[in-house]
């Protein structure tokens, strides 16, 4: 990266489906994004999933994995924190619209120096931070819980409780229920809410019927889903997954 210049367009790459990075993180700043296609980034235990109309901002020395359910295309653009005039202390996703998403395709081009640098520049003035609460599904320890864990994993639609799961395991459910608080930080309804929910956006993005997605999550109607997503996110999934140009201000 040049002295003169804010970013850099460094990640121009096409992912298979089921591509996964390794935990990494960067020295930089990182704007996320997907052009085509839809990519999901894990950072600790919170997850995101990034449809074309959405990135996610990364700050400098933040541990993290992206990858694609589906084939994608995978746009990065690195800022050096010394120079960047943004300063966006935790994750967060940002608006793309059609502004942004045209000047960063535009910086994929050819381009001499001085063009890009007045490029760059503008990209920070566009970078419209979108207030949602990322989906937490932290993993317990114990091989009891886990094994519990795995499974709603495994079928987001399992209605069974914790007295139920217990026989399987070897555990009572006052004891599964004490694993979950103590080790995940939450009881293990909420526990299960979050890990639907994180189910769900791949489906979402894929523009599944809305009653199919909930389904399939373990909800009974879709009103139920769209109550618990807003509970959970901040926002519902139509407000989630809604083009930018339509979307409300964070």
């Amino acid at each position: 990266m040049s002295s003169n210049r804010q970013a850099v367009l460094v990640g121009n790459l096409e992912l298979a489906a089921g591509t996964w990075f390794p935990w990494h993180e960067h020295e930089q700043h990182q704007l996320v994004w997907a052009p085509r296609g839809v990519v999901a980034v894990n950072v600790g235990d919170a997850h995101w999933v990034l449809p074309p109309t959405r990135a996610l901002w990364l700050p400098a020395g933040v541990r993290h994995r992206t990858g694609a359910s589906g084939r994608a295309r995978l746009l990065g653009i690195y800022a050096d924190p010394a120079s960047c005039p943004v300063g966006f202390p935790e994750p967060c996703l940002v608006l793309v619209r059609p502004v942004l998403r045209e000047l960063l395709e535009y910086l994929t081009g050819e381009l001499d120096e001085d063009a890009r640098t007045r490029a760059e520049a503008v990209v920070f003035d566009l970078l419209e931070p979108y207030e949602t609460v990322p989906l937490t599904v932290p993993m317990p320890g114990d091989p009891r819980a886990l094994a519990v864990a795995n499974a709603v994993l495994a079928d987001p639609a399992d209605r069974r409780g914790l007295a139920d799961f217990g026989d399987e395991v070897g555990a009572s459910d006052r004891t599964l229920a004490r694993l979950f608080l103590a080790e995940c930080r939450m009881t293990f309804g909420r526990w299960r809410t979050q890990a639907r929910l994180r189910a769900s956006l791949p489906l979402l993005a894929a523009d599944l019927p809305l009653e199919g997605v909930a389904r399939r999550v373990g909800y009974s109607s879709p009103s139920a889903f769209v109550a618990a997503f807003r509970r959970a996110v901040g926002v519902t999934p139509g407000e989630y997954f809604r083009p930018a140009g339509a979307a409300r201000r964070a």
